[in-house]
């Protein structure tokens, strides 16, 4: 439970001070035109704060750590979400320092992207594993 909680509260300052960042780098660098560092502020608040705290009340009800599938998914989906936030600020960066990069930055960003969705797999293998457990639905039915 401990490692979840830590996680979405590790996210949501990630996540807010991303969002610092952004306003501050670009005012300071006088940049008024679009860049992706405007998402690494929603992408991480939302893959990562958000997901880990509605995960905190699964934990709570499901057991949800318990599954046999829940390590794997926390290490290859945190993996993901920082190698695509990563890329993102990157990405950002260059873009309001005028920078060309080349396209393999995007190829890791994508690649960021797919072991994401990987780690989005194994966390509804989990879901799936705790929520359909004959005995706990049992003890949810007794108890509503």
């Amino acid at each position: 439970m401990k490692k979840i909680f830590y996680a979405a509260i590790s996210y949501l300052l990630l996540g807010l001070a991303s969002g610092v960042f952004y306003r501050k780098f670009t005012v300071l660098n006088n940049f008024t035109g679009n860049t992706q560092l405007k998402a690494a502020h929603t992408h991480i608040l939302i893959l990562g704060f958000l997901i880990f705290l509605i995960l905190t009340l699964f934990e709570k009800v499901f057991n949800v750590s318990k599954n046999k599938w829940f390590n794997k998914f926390f290490v290859v989906y945190n993996s993901g979400l920082i190698l695509t936030t990563v890329m993102i600020f990157i990405i950002g960066i260059a873009q309001v320092k005028g920078t060309n990069i080349g396209p393999a930055m995007s190829g890791i960003s994508g690649l960021g992207h797919v072991i994401l969705t990987v780690g989005f797999v194994f966390l509804f293998m989990v879901l799936k594993g705790q929520l359909f457990l004959e005995n706990k639905n049992k003890e949810l039915i007794n108890s509503l």
